[in-house]
């Protein structure tokens, strides 16, 4: 029996810590900012869309936190390294955020019934603020959101935010030209269901990622028959496709060789197969030859 693995390896992580670190800053600033203008004007609205850029910016802190955790190499604590701890970081993230949309929409239901008086001019002035640093934050992630996913994600949630800025002004607009204050708790709540609704398309990938889940772009009977197709392979069982972090998938598996199959050739043959049709870069194989496969050889997905 042998066990062989294959590796990939990726760019540099520590590209655009600043950038990040910019943007935090300016989340924070605009927080508080939209806050205190949110008392001084009564406006829900504008509180709503300052918890959500609070939580942008905690969102940051904390995928900013994991990112330095996970470069730590493999220990003998974690032998598989640190690098899901993004995962963990976003999995906190998104239950936050619809923690923070529920309120919102606890309080924007309330204020429906007991309508509240807001200053028009104040929201406008805020939230014009807010929209300019939302656009100048997307425009600090645009470059990087080519080539890194959770950037890329940060970028999109800032290009999102700008649209929410742009609904606070109409509300606020609304109300100063026909003192229409139920524009205000009705924007609250389109706020918290644009939250709600994107907590719910990126956290089944997040969980995915947690449970060890095959990655979403492969099918596991496909590689399963490529396997299975290569030559010298008589049959594959016991086999565990999953993601070991964002951009890395893995798999383990049992390889039942041929009588007249060499055993380095095929495994050298099976690791270069996956390699190129799936993107699998860490392969782990249990060669077996006739007499000495497990007993459990009809097990074909995981273990019995």
């Amino acid at each position: 029996m042998g066990h062989n693995h294959a590796h990939h390896h990726h760019v540099d992580p520590k590209a655009g810590d600043a950038k990040v670190a910019f943007a935090i800053g300016l989340n924070l600033l605009l927080t508080l900012a939209q806050i205190i203008g949110g008392i001084v004007a009564g406006s829900l609205s504008l509180i709503a869309d300052a918890m959500h850029n609070l939580s942008d910016a905690m969102s940051l802190v904390i995928a900013f936190g994991a990112r330095k955790i996970a470069r730590r190499p493999a220990d003998a604590r974690m032998t598989f390294g640190y690098g899901r701890i993004e995962a963990v970081a976003a999995l906190i993230n998104y239950t936050t955020l619809i923690v923070v949309a529920l309120y919102l929409v606890y309080e924007g239901v309330a204020r429906f019934f007991e309508p509240t008086e807001v200053t028009g001019w104040i929201i406008v002035i805020v939230a014009a603020v807010a929209l300019a640093i939302d656009l100048g934050t997307a425009a600090l992630t645009y470059r990087m959101s080519k080539t890194s996913m959770n950037i890329r994600a940060a970028f999109l949630h800032n290009l999102a935010d700008a649209f929410g800025s742009v609904a606070v002004i109409i509300a606020g607009t609304l109300v100063i030209l026909f003192e229409w204050y139920w524009v205000d708790p009705l924007v609250t709540l389109l706020i918290a269901a644009y939250i709600l609704w994107h907590a719910a398309v990126e956290m089944p990938g997040v969980v995915r990622l947690l449970m060890l889940g095959c990655p979403d772009d492969l099918d596991t009977h496909e590689v399963i028959e490529a396997l299975e197709a290569e030559s010298g392979v008589e049959s594959v069982h016991h086999v565990h496709l999953w993601m070991m972090g964002e951009h890395e998938n893995a798999l383990d598996a049992h390889i039942l060789l041929r009588p007249d199959a060499d055993p380095r050739e095929a495994d050298t043959a099976l690791r270069q197969m996956l390699v190129a049709r799936f993107a699998v870069s860490h392969c782990t194989f249990q060669i077996e030859e006739h007499g000495t496969e497990c007993a459990q050889a009809g097990t074909l997905i995981g273990h019995a």
